[in-house]
This record gives structure tokens, C-alpha cells and sequence, in this order.
């Protein structure tokens, strides 16, 4: 009995040691997987990390492949239209040249006529001194008589030319610049590399200029016409297809004027030969500064030259450092003081407007200079009309059978435009109400006409004219 009931009490120990010994197991399992779970945690972390970071480089990486794709496209596009062009111009050059060697064989076919050297010795009196006109750096003129015409004979240094070929050029070049404005040629004579134009009895702009043989004075009603004329020449070559021509040597000596003081320019298409070295003709002062540096002309280049000779026939003054002159004098209100009085009473406002107009055609940065086109022949266009005007106010009162005419008592000398409301300023003249007094209110304290300082700011309605405006309009549209 004892002895059982010690078997019990050891299987009894046994078991609770057993229990106890199980659950350290269990409990050791418990820990570890426990571990085994944050471990696993651990490692979801970081994989879930490095599959973002993973994702966003290869989001990165497709950005920039995408942006160097499309890079490759535009370079691709930029090589294709740079071969374009290549081969376009490879077939314009191989076309001029079949053209200039078929030009080399063939005559001019042209208006222009052909003279003999004979022809030339003739009408040159063998080439006489006392009838040469002119001599520059690619040849000298001779004034002559050729088959009962006056003309003008321009010998060209066949060391200015390569051969035959660059003369038969130059020929055609001259014969298809046909306007108003540039000079006429009548024939050639290749045999002296002669050129023949019509003869220009007033000589050059520059001659009337420095006065030359006591000619008389220009008055500022042909210097704005001149002005106009070399406007509308420039903007003619500078339109010239496909390339623009440049002149490329503007100055007064290039632009001869005819029996009526109509300005006719000189252009050529021979290479320019420019030396501002021993420069005793001043010419070097009409070169664009911009040409100077780059070496590259440009039709810039003569808007630059054109406003040197804008401001001369405004001034009458030396070209050297005339625009310094003429800015110097606006800054100071002294415009008037430096004015050429021998041209006449040239109306402040017009004459101011072209000083402006010179010094913006001045700037030093061709691609700041005024197009000639549009700005600058917007601005000389009515400058044009009211010099027209009053060339002409004698023959004012004359009856005109055209209906569109309009008296220049009408314009309003500031606007150039008909007048609505017309009033008399202090100085005796009559101006569009609000453009008098928007010239007034400008700080302006002298007459837009006169450029005399006014007595008084008071303004008069000029009724009488406001009057024969209206009824002027009245007649225009009852003969419409």
C-alpha cells in the first residue's frame, strides 16, 4: 500500500515535471517564432523599400531616356533641314554656274546697247582730260558725245575685274536694276570695260553739297524730295530676289541728280573696296561701324549711310562725327543753331522729325535701325506731301480738275493730316486744336514752325478755315 501510493506520488512528480518541462518548450517556441515573425517583418520592410527606390530610378531613367529620344529627333530634324539646304544650294550653285558659263559664250541679251572701242575713243575725244568727270577706285568718267546722245562714260580697271566674265555680270546686274531713282545704262563696251550711262547735267550731291562751281543751294523742300528718292531706291535693291542687293559705299558722291535735281543712284554689284587710311573725301564716315568690325554688310549697312546723309542736307556740316553734332544739339533744344539756313525756313517740327529719324538710323547695333520698308518710309511719306505742298504754294489758287486734291492750307503742319478743328497759334500759324496743344502741354515753349519761342500759349479758332474744310468735303462727295 505504501509502496503505491510512492509509485503515485512518483508518477505525480514525474507528470508536473514533465508539464513544466513542456511548456519551457512551448514557451521557447512561442519566442522564436515570435522572432521568426519580426524577422520576417524586417525583411518585408526592406524589400518593400528597395522596390520603391528600385521603381523610382527606373522612373528616373525612363524620364531622361524619354528626353534624350526626343533630343535624338530634334537633331535628327536639325541634320535632315541642314542637308536640305545643302543640297538646295549645291543645285543653285550648279545652276549659276551652267548659267555663267553659258553667259561667258553667249551676248547680252539685254536692252542695253553694244559700242565699239572706237566708239568710246570718239565720244571721249580719245579719252581727253578736261572731259573726265570723275575718278574712283574702280575706274575713271569721262563725259563724252555717242551717237547724238550726252553721256557718261565709265571706264572700269581691268585690275578691278576677273576677265570678261565678272564685266558680262556687272552688265547684267545693271541692266535689270530698272527704277525711277537709279542710274539709267545705255550700252557697254566690252573690248574697254566700258560702261555707258545717261548723263546727269547737276553733277553729285555732293557737289551741290560743298557748293561746288557756286551751284545754288538746295532748298529743304529737294533735300526732303532727295531724302524720299534715296529712300525709295534703297528699299527697291534692298527687295531684290532671292538676295537683297546692298549698295554698301552710300554717300553723296554715288547719288547724281539730273537736269530736274532728280536724285539717280550708282550701284554695283563688284566687290566693295573700302580704305579709311589717308581717307581725305570723308567717305569712311558713311561707312556702317558695325561693318568695320564684323566684315559682314548688310542692308543695315546703308540705313546707316543713309542717315549720314540725312542729317548732312539737314545741317549742311562735314560728315565726321555729324551725328555727335546733331545729338548734342537736340539734347540742348539748339537743333535750329546747327540747321543749313541756306536751304530755307525749313518747318522745325518736319526738320525735327528727320533729326530724330537720322539718329535712330545711326545706332550703332544694325539690328536696332529703323526698317526702311515701313517705320522710316511711314515717317517721310507725309513729310513728302507737305514739302510737295508748299513747293508749290504760289500756284495754290489754281483750279484742279482732280477731285482728291486737297489745299495744304488744310494739313495740319504737325500731323500732316486734313484739320477738324483748326486754331492760330502765337506764332500767325494754324494747327490741329489737340496737336498744338499736346505740343504745348510737352514742355514745348517755341512754334513748331519758326522755332521762335511764342509770346503766349493762348489759341484762336481759325473759323474761316474750319469753314472751308467742311465745305471742301462738302464738293469731294457730291462729285463722288
Amino acid at each position: 500500500m505504501v509502496s503505491a501510493l510512492q509509485r503515485a506520488k512518483d508518477l505525480e512528480h514525474r507528470y508536473l515535471h514533465e508539464l513544466k518541462r513542456r511548456e519551457a518548450v512551448e514557451e521557447i517556441f512561442a519566442r522564436q517564432k515570435e522572432e521568426i515573425q519580426e524577422t520576417k517583418r524586417e525583411l518585408d520592410e526592406i524589400h518593400g523599400r528597395h522596390t520603391t527606390n528600385i521603381k523610382s530610378t527606373i522612373k528616373v531613367y525612363e524620364e531622361k531616356l524619354a528626353e534624350s529620344r526626343c533630343f535624338i529627333q530634334e537633331l535628327q530634324a536639325k541634320y535632315d533641314k541642314l542637308l536640305h539646304e545643302r543640297d538646295t544650294a549645291l543645285a543653285e550653285s550648279e545652276e549659276l554656274h551652267q548659267k555663267n558659263k553659258h553667259g561667258a559664250r553667249m551676248t547680252v541679251t539685254t536692252q542695253t546697247s553694244d559700242f565699239s572701242l572706237f566708239e568710246l575713243q570718239q565720244a571721249t575725244q580719245d579719252y581727253d582730260t578736261a572731259l573726265k568727270i570723275g575718278t574712283g577706285s574702280f575706274g575713271s568718267v569721262y563725259k563724252g558725245f555717242l551717237r547724238n546722245t550726252t553721256v557718261a562714260v565709265k571706264l572700269l580697271h581691268p585690275q578691278s575685274l576677273q576677265g570678261q566674265l565678272e564685266f558680262h555680270q556687272e552688265i547684267v546686274f545693271l541692266s535689270r536694276m530698272r527704277h525711277p531713282n537709279l542710274m539709267t545704262l545705255i550700252g557697254s563696251c566690252p573690248d574697254a570695260f566700258g560702261l555707258v550711262y545717261e548723263f546727269l547735267p547737276n553733277g553729285s550731291l555732293e557737289d551741290q553739297l560743298s557748293r561746288k562751281k557756286n551751284m545754288p543751294p538746295l532748298t529743304w523742300q529737294m533735300r526732303t524730295r532727295i531724302i524720299g528718292e534715296i529712300c525709295s531706291a534703297l528699299t527697291f535693291i534692298h527687295s531684290h530676289k532671292p538676295h537683297p542687293v546692298v549698295h554698301g559705299d552710300l554717300n553723296p558722291a554715288k547719288i547724281l541728280l539730273d537736269i530736274n535735281f532728280v536724285s539717280n543712284l550708282q550701284v554695283s554689284q563688284l566687290p566693295k573696296k573700302y580704305s579709311t587710311r589717308n581717307n581725305t573725301s570723308g567717305t569712311s564716315s558713311y561707312i556702317d561701324p558695325e561693318y568695320l568690325s564684323t566684315g559682314e554688310l548688310t542692308p543695315h549697312s546703308d540705313v546707316y549711310s543713309f542717315d549720314i546723309i540725312i542729317l548732312r542736307l539737314l545741317t549742311g556740316k562735314s560728315p565726321e562725327n555729324i551725328t555727335t553734332i546733331v545729338e548734342d544739339a537736340m539734347e540742348k533744344r539748339h537743333l535750329h543753331l546747327i540747321m543749313d539756313t541756306s536751304a530755307g525756313s525749313w518747318p522745325f517740327v518736319q526738320a525735327n522729325q528727320l533729326a530724330h529719324l537720322g539718329l535712330r538710323c545711326a545706332n550703332l547695333s544694325g539690328r536696332h535701325r529703323p526698317d526702311l520698308t515701313g517705320e522710316v518710309w511711314g515717317l517721310i511719306e507725309p513729310l513728302l506731301k507737305a514739302a510737295s505742298h508748299n513747293y508749290g504754294c504760289r500756284r495754290t489758287f489754281v483750279a484742279r480738275s482732280d477731285d482728291t486734291y486737297t489745299p495744304p492750307y488744310f494739313i495740319c503742319p504737325i500731323l500732316q493730316e486734313v484739320m477738324t478743328d483748326p486754331h492760330i497759334a502765337a506764332d500767325g500759324y494754324t494747327y490741329e486744336a489737340d496737336a498744338i496743344r499736346e505740343w504745348l502741354d510737352g514742355g514745348n515753349a517755341r512754334s513748331p514752325m519758326t522755332n521762335l519761342r511764342l509770346e503766349h500759349r493762348e489759341l484762336t479758332p481759325n473759323r474761316v478755315l474750319r469753314s472751308a474744310i467742311l465745305e471742301g468735303r462738302q464738293q469731294q462727295q457730291h462729285r463722288r
